[in-house]
This record gives C-alpha cells, sequence and structure tokens, in this order.
C-alpha cells in the first residue's frame, strides 16, 4: 500500500462516537431515494441493498428518506413508510442485516410538505400542507397552510416513528430538513410566510423544527442519537440560502441544538466549496464550529462531475479525496457521507479502506436505473 493509501485507511478508519452509538469508521452512506418499495414495504432486495453496503465497509448508513405516518407526507406508493406493521417489520430485517454485516444504521424520517411527485399516481388522497401553502419562493399558494392542530401531528408523527426506530433495532434517527421539503420550508423564508410563532426571524422560522426534535429526543433513550440533515439549497431553488453568513447559521443551529440534535448532516452540493467568506471552512465545517456537535460533511465525494450534469444523465469520473482527508485529519468535520460513487459501486468504502483506488469504478447515471 502506498504512503497516500495508508493515511486514507488511517484517517478513514478511526471510530467515532454520536451520542451513545459508536460507528466504526467514518464513512457514512448518504440516504437516496429509490422507490424500490411497493406498498412502502422494503423487501428483500432493499436488505441486500444496505446490508451489501455495510459488509463492505460502510460504517453508517442513512438510509433512503421514509414517510411519517402523515397523511400528507408523501405521494409515492414505491418511497418505503416508517408506519404500519408490515412496512416496520421489513425495515427492522433491514436493521438486523446491516447489524449483522458489521454496520450502523439510521432511517432518515421525512415529510415532503408541498413537493409532489410527478409522472406518478399518489397512494394517498391528501392535501399538499407547508407553512404558508407555497411550494417554492414567489409561487402561488398551491396548498394548505398548517393549523396549529397540523403541526401538532406532523411533530407527534415523528416522534412515533423515532419511537418505533429505537424500539426495532436501529441505532438512531435523522430527521429531514434539507432540500425544500417540509421542515426545510418552515426554516426558510422563501416559503416561510407565516405571521405567527412559526414565521419571522430565522429563531422564528426554526421553532417547527426544533420542536419535533423536541419531541423526538423526548420519545427515546436519552443515548439514542438524534441526526439532523439541513441544507441552502432546494431542490426548486440551487441558489438558495438560509443564512448569508455566519452569525445568520448561528441564529438557525443554535435552537436545534438547544432542542436535542447530537449531529448535523450538512447537506452541499461539492464539498470542497466554501460555505462564506474570508474562511475555508464548508458547511459541515460551519456547523461544528457553531454548534460544537459532531457533524457530517457531504457532496460529490469521490466524484468531479457537476451534480446537476449527473442527474441530467452524464456520469462524473474518480475525483481524489486529498482534500477531504485533509479536512477530516483537522476535525473540520466528524463523517463523510457519500452517495452516487456508493451507488455505483457498493465496494467503494472497502477499495478506499484497503488502498485500491485504481479498482474505484466511475459514476454512471445509468446505475440510477439499477441500484444494485
Amino acid at each position: 500500500m502506498t504512503a497516500a493509501a495508508s493515511r486514507a485507511a488511517e484517517i478513514l478508519s478511526r471510530p467515532v462516537s454520536l451520542n451513545g452509538l459508536t460507528v466504526p469508521n467514518r464513512i457514512a452512506m448518504a440516504p437516496m431515494t429509490r422507490k424500490f418499495s411497493p406498498g412502502g414495504v422494503p423487501g428483500e432486495d432493499v436488505v441486500g441493498y444496505y446490508s451489501r453496503r455495510a459488509a463492505a465497509g460502510v460504517g453508517l448508513i442513512v438510509t433512503e428518506g421514509t414517510y411519517v405516518g402523515h397523511e400528507s407526507a408523501g405521494q409515492s406508493d414505491r418511497v418505503p413508510r416508517f408506519h404500519g406493521e408490515e412496512q416496520l417489520a421489513g425495515w427492522a430485517k433491514v436493521a438486523d442485516a446491516v447489524h449483522a454485516a458489521g454496520g450502523t444504521i439510521v432511517p432518515q424520517l421525512w415529510h415532503i410538505g408541498m413537493v409532489r411527485n410527478q409522472g406518478e399516481p399518489p397512494f394517498a388522497d391528501a392535501p399538499a400542507v407547508g407553512p404558508s401553502g407555497i411550494g417554492s419562493e414567489g409561487a402561488d399558494v398551491t396548498g394548505k397552510a398548517m393549523t396549529q392542530s397540523d403541526l401538532d401531528d406532523v411533530v407527534g408523527a415523528f416522534a412515533a416513528a423515532a419511537a418505533d426506530a429505537e424500539r426495532i433495532g436501529f441505532d438512531g434517527v435523522e430527521l429531514h430538513g434539507a432540500h425544500g421539503y417540509l421542515i426545510d420550508q418552515f426554516l426558510w423564508a422563501g416559503t416561510n410566510r407565516r405571521a405567527d410563532a412559526y414565521g419571522g426571524d430565522p429563531v422564528a422560522r426554526t421553532k417547527f423544527a426544533a420542536e419535533i426534535v423536541a419531541a423526538v429526543r423526548a420519545a427515546v433513550s436519552p443515548s439514542f442519537p438524534v441526526l439532523f440533515r439541513y441544507s441552502q439549497w432546494k431542490q426548486q431553488a440551487y441558489d438558495a440560502r438560509l443564512a448569508e453568513t455566519p452569525e445568520e447559521l448561528e441564529a438557525i443551529l443554535t435552537p436545534l441544538a438547544a432542542a436535542g440534535v447530537d449531529v448535523f448532516h450538512a447537506s452541499t452540493r461539492r464539498y470542497w466549496l466554501p460555505e462564506f467568506d474570508d474562511s475555508d471552512l464548508n458547511l459541515a465545517g460551519w456547523t461544528k464550529k457553531i454548534t460544537g456537535k459532531p457533524a457530517i460533511t457531504v457532496g460529490s465525494v469521490g466524484l468531479d462531475g457537476d451534480f446537476l450534469k449527473a442527474f441530467q444523465g452524464e456520469g462524473s469520473s474518480v475525483k481524489g479525496i486529498d482534500d477531504l482527508l485533509d479536512r477530516l485529519e483537522r476535525d473540520e468535520f466528524d463523517l463523510v457521507a457519500v452517495g452516487r460513487a456508493l451507488l455505483q459501486d457498493p465496494e467503494w468504502a472497502a477499495k478506499v479502506l484497503d488502498g485500491r483506488f485504481a479498482d474505484l469504478a466511475p459514476y454512471d447515471a445509468a446505475a440510477l436505473k439499477t441500484l444494485s
């Protein structure tokens, strides 16, 4: 093994503690929507999909987004749900298989809010709901502005899902507060036009998210990790920003940390880009500096292709991870979430940990159709 390969193995192989959970290394699997669960039930193919990557060295798996038990949480009948006897039984098998393979796993709990699926029938005839009933900045009202009863129901649905996750053997939970979905719709001024306690300045816009975090924290054991994924960018607005300065970001993250977040998963499109002027820190780096909490970085790890081109059918070639290792060595963040590279190559973690960089497979967008 070369010196560079030995360095990668040494840095990435270090265990890390997330509240009461010890993750065996610094490699996480990023959540990626699959729609391979008819009726919302994860089957044996889903068991194999996750356990295969755990067996190949992924330390922490964050599942694809899973709908919480609220009528408007999601539309697709092929996206897994994290409620219902059959659905939870399927997820218990996934958790057991990942543990048997040596990995750890958390489900990502999800409510899509105002985002609507295109080109497929919904499994439930429920209204789109959001903070103000609008789907993107400047849009007309297309859904229902949530009442206090609606807010309480959703908070309860997240708490129930978290309690179920602990009961059936998962190692923690991640709350999906990113990419323009429901929780993020409250965080972002572009979709939150409320004039009550849940809208207004950045701190007020965190109230709903903080209530979900607090309810989840109360529903699980004190040592059970609660992760929170957030982003500046949105699916419908790639240039959107929650915070223009570190001070604005601190105003958003501090209430969430106080409510009980153990780990922040800072979603960016390219992890190597600085988040604010006059500093090389990326979003995860700023998150850890501001909150003191462990942080996960993500965004084109191992790839040199453009984020958008990948979704337009173009591939990416393999990119070195020297800069990533430098940042980990400086403790800028604590874990590295890998998405498309790990989707393309289930053995990505094992190859990197073994120093077999020449064996890494470049990303091919056709992999999105097979997802093995």
